[in-house]
């Protein structure tokens, strides 16, 4: 009886096993005829060029500008929670087309950003302003500003590292609630 019991599982066991790899060699045609008509689907078809866009070519270099940052990071060190670290990223335009900067968004609110707002001409320079409020800010802290321009690639990325130490608690024990008596 338990010889007939043991067969019989096995056999199941086999036969599913056997099931497992069938749909597994079927699975493997099935996506292989898929990517096969994608391709041709693909090769049948030019690039799609959004409506809104009349032209697609490569930005003329010559009117670009070219962020030339002394630093594109800046470690302010360790701090004391609540302390405002502010630091002046200098660029130079190294491009051969006056440089507008058209937004600089920062990654948190605990950061803001301020900028040279008017077309930085080939050879002068910008900066871009970076101010850091490390309240309730405790621990390794990176923030970042993005900054958007007529660049190559249009987008470029400064960063502030540090380190926050939390404030000293008060003098005092910490209440939690009401003392009972």
């Amino acid at each position: 009886m338990k010889y007939f019991r043991l067969s019989a599982l096995t056999l199941a066991v086999a036969l599913m096993a056997a099931s497992c790899e069938t749909k597994k060699d079927d699975q493997s045609d099935k996506i292989a005829a898929l990517e096969e008509k994608l391709a041709k689907l693909e090769a049948a078809q030019p690039a799609a060029v959004p409506a809104n866009v009349t032209n697609v070519v490569d930005a003329d270099p010559s009117s670009l500008g070219q962020f030339g940052f002394s630093e594109m990071e800046f470690d302010f060190g360790t701090i004391s929670e609540g302390k405002v670290v502010e630091h002046i990223f200098k660029f130079t335009n190294e491009g051969q087309a006056p440089l507008v900067i058209s937004n600089i968004t920062a990654s948190c609110g605990c950061t803001s950003p301020d900028w040279t707002k008017t077309p930085v001409k080939p050879g002068e320079e910008g900066f871009v302003k970076v101010v850091f409020n490390s309240t309730a800010k405790t621990g390794t802290q990176a923030p970042t500003v993005t900054i958007q321009a007529n660049t190559n690639p249009n987008v470029t990325r400064l960063r502030l590292k540090g380190n926050v130490t939390p404030k000293l608690a008060s003098a005092g024990p910490a209440q939690l609630g009401p003392v009972k008596k």
